[in-house]
């Protein structure tokens, strides 16, 4: 498995992955050094998440190789369908997957989201607006949102 760090406008990140794909891109609390050499095989997804930083990218197309267990899988699956500059409620996105009463599981798999950006899980939202839950701070949610949507806050649902 290889791993690199590079370094974004909203910290340091982590990008792992192999010829099967990227398995996990995490954005770090902590300052690191980082990577002087980028594997070839995260190249692409180096390039690409640069891309949407420059505002020059919207969607991504590099190999990705998520771990998780089916059901994430599933909701994350169903995350990447959120357009961009655009939001959906935990709710939504629960009855979306055909389980208004999933919606605990539905936010503990977004939680768990192992592709920071690229699975959009900042573009989830409470259903009353409200920013909830972001595995990287609060800070970073609000931050993705307004670089995709600067001008006005759309929703979905």
């Amino acid at each position: 498995m290889d791993s690199c760090v590079v370094n974004s406008p909203l910290g340091f990140t982590r990008i792992k992955g192999d010829a099967d794909g990227i398995v996990s891109i995490n954005v770090l609390n902590s300052e690191e050094t980082p990577s002087e050499h980028i594997p070839d095989v995260l190249l692409d997804c180096v390039n690409q998440l640069q891309d949407y930083f420059e505002g020059n990218r919207t969607t991504f197309s590099f190999k990705q190789n998520p771990k998780g267990t089916d059901f994430q899988k599933k909701v994350w699956q169903a995350l990447t369908k959120i357009p961009y500059g655009k939001t959906l409620s935990y709710l939504e996105l629960s009855k979306q997957l055909g389980d208004v009463k999933a919606i605990r599981a539905v936010a503990n798999a977004n939680g768990k989201n192992p592709l920071w950006i690229v699975v959009p899980c900042h573009r989830v939202i409470g259903t009353d607006g409200s920013l909830t839950g972001y595995a990287g701070g609060l800070h970073r949610k609000q931050w993705l949102l307004n670089h995709e949507s600067p001008v006005t806050q759309q929703t979905l649902f």
